[in-house]
């Protein structure tokens, strides 16, 4: 009988006795399974640029100050880096050379969209009237 590995283990190099039959070195992915931070940050950094327009939305709604309308830029540059963030976690789950790079690199993008998000957040509340 076969012998399966879990999941969360992939098999390297083991070999698998085969009943009737020598025995077979089976050779698996090195590559975990799951796919890692990249599945979360995926659906967040979607959902960020969600928030982003609808900030954006909503500021329209008040007075058209300066400060607005340097608030509306930040915003509008946050859900692009937050665009960023997504491609590069879909990419990372895609490729299997440079994937736990490029998803070091999604994640440090996310945090930056994350701080710039914060920015528009204290701007909003103190400079807009």
């Amino acid at each position: 009988m076969f012998r399966f590995a879990s999941v969360s283990q992939p098999v390297v190099n083991q070999r698998i006795a085969m009943p009737g039959k020598c025995m077979v070195a089976a050779t698996l992915a090195t590559k975990p399974l799951s796919p890692g931070l990249s599945a979360h940050i995926l659906p967040t950094s979607a959902t960020m640029i969600g928030v982003c327009m609808t900030v954006l939305t909503i500021g329209h709604l008040g007075s058209g100050s300066q400060w607005h309308m340097v608030i509306d830029k930040l915003l509008a540059v946050d859900a692009l880096v937050f665009m960023i963030s997504a491609l590069l976690s879909f990419i990372s789950m895609k490729s299997s050379k440079f994937g736990s790079l490029i998803e070091s690199r999604a994640e440090m993008v996310f945090i930056a969209g994350l701080g710039l998000l914060a920015l528009g957040a204290v701007g909003l509340a103190f400079f807009i009237k």
